[in-house]
């Protein structure tokens, strides 16, 4: 019990998160916010050549494929992961705190490297 911070003394620091999310569903309002800025972010490269979204953006994530040129010029700026090495496929996530401006900003910054290597 004692590994899995199962115990009584601990309990109050783990309900306190808890408490807090769930009241006035501030765990929706910050999911939604977090969906929305995917489908933001799906909106502003998912008519762009050279990008192809792999996956539908039914949650906070958009994976690509990007050129792996491309990706890493991006990673210099930007922190994302590289879902599958073997395609070049990544994972771009979004988080309550995202805001409309960081989306608009990565865009950016996805076209302009489309942009240079074309």
């Amino acid at each position: 019990r004692k590994t899995s911070m199962q115990l009584a003394s601990k309990m109050r620091f783990l309900s306190a998160q808890f408490v807090a999310m769930l009241t006035d569903d501030l765990w929706l309002r910050s999911a939604g916010h977090a969906n929305a800025m995917a489908s933001r972010l799906h909106d502003g490269v998912a008519d762009l050549s050279g990008v192809t979204i792999t996956q539908s953006v039914d949650a906070n994530a958009v994976f690509v494929l990007l050129p792996e040129q491309i990706a890493s010029r991006l990673q210099e700026q930007f922190h994302f992961y590289t879902w599958d090495q073997a395609t070049g496929e990544v994972r771009w996530m979004c988080a309550w705190d995202t805001t409309e401006s960081d989306v608009d900003d990565f865009v950016a910054a996805v076209r302009g490297e489309i942009a240079s290597s074309a």
